[in-house]
């Protein structure tokens, strides 16, 4: 009995009762083990029957050993070569479990890989479908966690069912040849183990329980965990020295977990315990039944070298199989969260009559009177925006931090829902474009863009990955944004591995790696290009270098810029001030600064840095 993380709120309370239910997920993981490969499936099953048999096999060979050792003793004969044919095959029975324990094994390890990497998968595939929004959900986190650790612990569970498959049919096996002799020996082995099949199941059940209620801190120890050993924090872990904070955080959740764990441990150990003496009890007094029966004649010594092995393997093998069965009970109990997480659905979809965005776009995106609360928000952080950008224009997002400038820009891509209010592109709602035509039509490019640990030429590809094979394409997106600079200097250019977490990477500075993600949104070709931030970390030099290029790139095209420079700003066709959630000003540069309005005591409070 293993405890292991898992949830955020407490499950049903009648665990047990929910842990019958939970034995109906079985199926779909069996769907999908199968899946991943009928054929290996379908040996493991072969091989599995076969050592189940062979057990039972033994047994009989060596009755007939010893029957035919007392009966050859009785009359002089010796070995006879009837007795060596049977040493014989009992040996080949012994060779043949060997081998098919070694096929198990191989077959097993092949099963687990391909049932892992498909899993593996269908994670990645559902979590790339699921709503920004979601993701910012802490009980979403509590489930992918989950679903995480199960797409791999599960399997497991299914290693457990196709032994609890070999267990049951052994078990039938020797049973079978246990009534043969007496069925009452066998109703006593079977009553005696029911008391500890249901312990199993009870504290199997509180392990669940417990693991669901522990899943946060769970997450928290994995946060500490990564927080403390980290290339980025290692800076400020020093500078602020935050390590004891940090291990003494980690060794106070981590001591509140340990002491639940083993309060639930030393209870199943005393419960278990004193139920294993009755199944002890049950073992004990059917053997003693057959040994009484042979002394006093009524069963040969082959008889009771038969029936003493049986009896000891099939009581082992029924108290495995109860045991392994109350495990797979468990197990159901957690597929259940990872199936909950595949049958999750995103609430942002194209709809059924979709259509696709228009190619060239000629009236514009227009916001009409949008409002947006982000979930679990008390306060919306946009009230009432209304503008409308024209094709070619480009249009400029300033104010303070937390105004809403990036929540417009995840709103024009469709990753959010407005809460009211209406975004149109062509004066058709967004709503009603296809989704990924509409992600086609944007390039972007956040200030927290990606740095993805790949080569040069595949963190640009992924700015339109359908072209990732194409070599000119990259080469052209590099050069527009200027990175193609940044890549000739390095040992590998384009092939070169980009980060440090695998061997033969390089890190690049800050406005390298803006360079870089500059190129992904050139390389998609987009009517809109919005860059939030996106020279934050260059020099004025640089910066100016590429703003020159950008304005080049995006004639003809709708661009959306976010800045906190006002050397950048002021080259927008028009800009919108955000204050409070609300656009409070609007127009170019020159009439904003003569306005004398919020705008012109920003622009004013950054000039008055440079004099």
């Amino acid at each position: 009995m293993t405890v292991i993380g898992t949830a955020r709120t407490q499950p049903n309370d009648n665990v047990q009762e929910g842990r019958l239910a939970s034995l109906r997920n079985i199926l779909p993981v069996l769907r999908m083990v199968w899946e991943s490969g009928p054929r290996t499936v379908v040996a493991h099953l072969v091989l599995r029957t076969l050592a189940a048999l062979i057990p039972l096999a033994v047994l009989v060979v060596a009755r007939w050993i010893v029957d035919g050792v007392v009966a050859n003793a009785s009359a002089g004969l010796g070995m006879t070569g009837r007795l060596w044919g049977f040493v014989a095959l009992e040996f080949g029975l012994a060779v043949l479990g060997a081998v098919l324990s070694r096929g198990i094994d191989y077959v097993g390890v092949v099963l687990r890989e391909n049932y892992v990497r498909q899993v593996s998968l269908r994670l990645m595939a559902q979590a790339s479908r699921l709503d920004l929004a979601t993701y910012e959900d802490p009980a979403f986190h509590d489930r992918l966690e989950r679903a995480r650790a199960q797409a791999t612990d599960r399997l497991v569970m299914v290693a457990a069912i196709s032994r609890f498959l070999q267990l049951g049919l052994t078990t039938v096996s020797l049973c079978v040849g246990i009534m043969v002799f007496s069925p009452w020996i066998l109703l006593n082995i079977v009553v005696c183990l029911v008391p500890a099949a249901l312990g199993e199941a009870y504290f199997g059940a509180r392990v669940y329980a417990l693991n669901f209620r522990h899943t946060p801190k769970r997450r928290e120890l994995d946060y500490l965990r990564q927080l403390g050993a980290s290339r980025e924090s290692a800076k400020e872990l020093k500078i602020f020295g935050l390590s004891s904070f940090l291990m003494g955080r980690y060794e106070s959740v981590s001591g509140e977990l340990r002491d639940e764990v083993v309060k639930l441990s030393r209870r199943a150990l005393a419960g278990l315990s004193l139920l294993s003496v009755v199944s002890s009890l049950g073992y004990y007094g059917a053997y003693a039944f057959v040994v009484y029966q042979a002394a006093r004649g009524s069963l040969s010594v082959g008889e009771l070298t038969f029936l003493a092995g049986a009896i000891a393997g099939a009581n082992r093998t029924l108290q495995e199989f109860s045991v392994t069965g109350a495990g797979i009970a468990d197990q159901a109990l957690y597929i259940r969260d990872m199936l909950a997480f595949f049958a999750l659905q995103p609430s942002i979809r194209s709809s059924t009559n979709a259509v696709p965005v228009p190619r060239p776009i000629r009236k514009g995106l227009e916001f009409r009177d949008v409002t947006f609360t982000y979930p679990g928000r008390p306060e919306p952080v946009l009230r009432g925006v209304s503008f409308h950008m024209a094709p070619g224009e480009r249009i400029a997002l300033i104010g303070e931090n937390g105004q809403g400038k990036t929540t417009i820009v995840k709103l024009m891509m469709r990753l959010y829902e407005p809460s009211s209010g209406q975004i149109l592109l062509d004066g058709v709602d967004l709503r009603d474009y296809r989704l990924e035509d509409l992600w086609h039509e944007v390039g972007v490019i956040f200030q927290d863009f990606a740095r993805y640990e790949m080569t040069a030429h595949h963190n640009i590809a992924v700015g339109r990955i359908e072209q990732h094979e194409d070599p000119a394409r990259i080469l052209e997106a590099a050069r527009k944004s200027q990175a193609d600079a940044v890549i000739d200097r390095l040992p590998g250019r384009y092939a070169q591995m980009l980060g440090r977490r695998f061997d033969g990477g390089l890190d690049l500075s800050g406005g390298e790696w803006q360079r870089i993600a500059l190129a992904r949104a050139y390389l998609r070709d987009a009517q809109i290009l919005v860059l939030d931030e996106p020279t934050a970390a260059l020099d004025a030099r640089a910066e100016l270098d590429v703003f020159n290029r950008f304005g080049e790139l995006s004639s003809g095209k709708m661009a959306l810029l976010i800045s906190h420079r006002f050397s950048t700003v002021k080259m927008a066709d028009r800009i919108l001030v955000l204050e409070n959630g609300k656009v409070v000003e609007e127009g170019p540069h020159e009439q904003l600064v003569a306005v004398g309005g919020r705008y012109a005591t920003m622009y004013e409070l950054q000039a008055s840095r440079y004099r």
